[in-house]
C-alpha cells in the first residue's frame, strides 16, 4: 500500500459527489471515482486528490507519529471548551413577567406573585456556588420571567459578585435578558456603571413582534420596544444591547421582513431560532407551530438574502450560520452551548432557579416547569458545589451525550460540526440519547450544513468573503471591525 488511511467519516452528497471529514472537522469533496480509488489504495502520490487528502490529514504516506501528534493538537483545540468547566451561569431572579408570549418556554407567574422572587439568602448562596467554578471567565446572565421585576436582587448579585471577584480575579461579565418594557434611565445608568449588557428579543416588524410578544395591558409592544431600545443605546452605547428572535407560525414566509427590521434597527446579527418543545410553546403548538421542513426552506432563502445584503455593504450576520462556518472553516471551538459534544449542559452553562434549584440547562428548567424535574441536579441552599456538579446524574448525562459513541452520530460525516442535546431528546422522545431518524434538530442541522457547504463549494469569492467577514467580525466593504459585543449573544 502506498499510503495509510486515517480515520474519517463520509456521506454521499449527490450521485457523483462524496463528502469526507476527519476527526477535527477538516473536510474535502471527492467524486465517486476518486473516492473509490482512495479507499482501494489506488491513488497516485502525484495526483492532486492525493495531495489534498494528505493536507486534510485523511491519508498519510510518511511517518505516522507526527501526523497523529498534529491531529491530537487540533482535536484538543476543537474541544477546548472542556478546559475550564462552567463559564455561563444563568440566574433567575423572578418568574414573574409582564409579557404574554404564546411561545414562552417557561411557566411565567403573575405580577403580584412575589413568592416567585429570589431572596437574598438564595442569591448569596448562588453567587458563592458560581465562584466555585474553576473557569477563569464567569458570565452571569439574568433570565426570567422578566428580571427587572426583581431589580434589587439583580443589584445584590452584581455587587456581591464584584466583591467576590476582588479576590478571585476572574473575567466577570453580566447580561440581563429583558423585554425592555421596565427599563428606566436609572437602571441603565446602573448597568453602565457595572458594565452590564442587555440581551433582548425582537421578532421582526411591528405586526409580527406585537403578535408574538404582547405585553400585558397594551397593544403597542413594538412602539414601547423601539422607544426603550433608543434609550438603551443612548446610555449603554450601540454595542451594549443585542437581540434574538424566535420563529413562530406568523414568521414563516416573512423571514426577509425580519432581516429588514434588524437592519433598520441597526443590529449586526440576526439569529433565526426555531420553536422549542417546552412550556407554552408546546401547549399552543397547533396555533403557532410549523413543520421543521418549513423552517428549513425559509432559512435557506433568508441565508442567501442576508449574503446579498452584506455584498451591498451592510454588515449583518446570521448567527447560526456563523457558528457553523466557524466550525467548518477554523480549528477553534465555539461557545454555543446547544452544539457541543459532549453536551454543553453543566460543562458550559447551568441554570439557577429563583428558589435555588440548579438545572443542567435552561431547557431543563423549562421541562421542570411542565412538571418533570429529571434534570434537577441540586439546590444551592442544600448542596455543595461538589454534590451538584459532580453528581452521578451529571456524569451519566455527560457520558450519554458524546456524539462519538451515539447511534448514527458516531459515523455521521457532520459529527465534528454538530452537538448533543439530551434534554431535547428526552422531551421529544423520552430518551436522553434519542433516535436521530425522528429528531427534528438533527434534520435541521443536516439540511442547513448541506446548504452552507453547497454555497462554499460554488467557490464564489463574494460569498466566501461574506462568510469570512462573519467569522472575523469585519465588514467586507467598509473594512471596519465589528465590535464583538454586537454579535456575542448570537454565538
Amino acid at each position: 500500500m502506498r499510503y495509510q488511511i486515517l480515520p474519517f467519516r463520509f456521506l454521499r452528497f449527490s450521485e457523483n459527489k462524496v463528502f469526507l471529514s476527519n476527526e477535527v472537522g477538516e473536510y474535502i469533496f471527492l467524486t465517486s471515482d476518486q473516492f473509490d480509488k482512495f479507499i482501494h489504495y489506488e491513488l497516485n502520490p502525484s495526483d492532486k486528490t492525493f495531495l489534498d487528502l494528505k493536507s486534510k490529514h485523511t491519508l498519510s504516506d510518511t511517518e505516522i507519529d507526527p501526523v497523529v501528534s498534529m491531529l491530537a493538537t487540533k482535536y484538543r483545540t476543537k474541544k477546548s471548551f472542556l478546559d475550564n468547566f462552567t463559564a455561563l451561569h444563568m440566574v433567575v431572579p423572578t418568574l414573574r413577567c409582564n409579557s404574554s408570549c404564546k411561545y414562552c418556554q417557561v411557566s411565567r407567574k403573575e405580577l403580584e406573585n412575589t413568592k416567585y422572587d429570589m431572596n437574598k439568602r438564595t442569591a448569596k448562596k448562588t453567587v458563592d456556588l458560581i465562584f466555585g467554578s474553576p473557569s477563569p471567565v464567569i458570565k452571569i446572565e439574568f433570565q426570567g420571567g422578566e428580571p427587572p421585576l426583581n431589580f434589587e436582587i439583580i443589584k445584590y448579585i452584581i455587587e456581591y459578585a464584584e466583591v467576590k471577584n476582588m479576590l478571585a480575579k476572574k473575567h466577570l461579565e453580566f447580561v440581563v435578558c429583558t423585554n425592555l418594557s421596565l427599563i428606566t434611565k436609572e437602571i441603565l445608568i446602573y448597568f453602565k456603571k457595572h458594565n452590564v449588557s442587555i440581551s433582548t428579543s425582537l421578532d421582526g416588524p411591528k405586526d409580527i413582534h406585537n403578535v408574538n410578544r404582547p405585553l400585558q395591558g397594551t397593544d403597542n409592544t413594538y412602539d414601547i420596544f423601539i422607544e426603550k431600545l433608543e434609550l438603551c443605546r443612548k446610555i449603554l452605547g450601540k454595542d451594549g444591547i443585542s437581540a434574538l428572535m424566535t420563529t413562530s407560525k406568523y414568521s414563516i414566509g416573512r423571514f426577509r421582513d425580519v432581516v429588514d427590521e434588524y437592519v433598520r434597527q441597526g443590529f449586526k446579527c440576526v439569529f433565526f431560532r426555531s420553536l422549542n418543545p417546552y412550556g407554552f410553546a408546546e401547549k399552543y403548538r397547533s396555533e403557532i407551530g410549523y413543520e421543521i421542513e418549513e423552517f428549513i426552506e425559509n432559512y435557506k432563502d433568508i441565508l442567501t438574502y442576508v449574503i446579498d445584503i452584506n455584498k451591498k455593504g451592510t454588515y449583518i450576520e446570521e448567527g447560526f450560520a456563523s457558528i457553523l462556518l466557524s466550525r467548518l472553516l477554523t480549528p477553534f471551538s465555539t461557545g454555543f452551548v446547544d452544539m457541543q459534544s459532549p453536551a454543553g449542559v453543566v460543562i458550559c452553562g447551568v441554570v439557577y432557579d429563583y428558589n435555588g434549584d440548579v438545572y443542567i440547562s435552561d431547557e431543563a428548567r423549562m421541562l421542570a416547569s411542565m412538571g418533570d424535574k429529571k434534570f434537577l441536579i441540586g439546590n444551592v441552599n442544600e448542596h455543595s458545589y461538589q454534590e451538584i456538579f459532580y453528581s452521578d446524574l451529571v456524569k451519566s448525562i455527560i457520558k450519554s451525550s458524546c456524539l462519538e459513541c451515539l447511534p448514527e452520530c458516531s459515523y455521521c460525516g457532520f459529527q465534528s460540526y454538530c452537538g448533543a442535546d439530551p434534554v431535547r431528546n428526552y422531551s421529544e422522545q423520552g430518551d436522553i440519547i434519542g433516535n436521530r431518524t425522528a429528531s427534528t434538530i438533527c434534520k435541521r442541522n443536516k439540511e442547513i450544513l448541506k446548504f452552507i457547504l453547497e454555497l462554499l463549494e460554488e467557490d464564489d469569492d463574494s460569498v466566501n468573503n461574506v462568510f469570512w467577514s462573519w467569522i472575523m467580525k469585519r465588514s467586507i466593504k467598509k473594512d471596519d471591525d465589528i465590535n464583538e459585543e454586537t454579535t456575542r449573544h448570537c454565538t
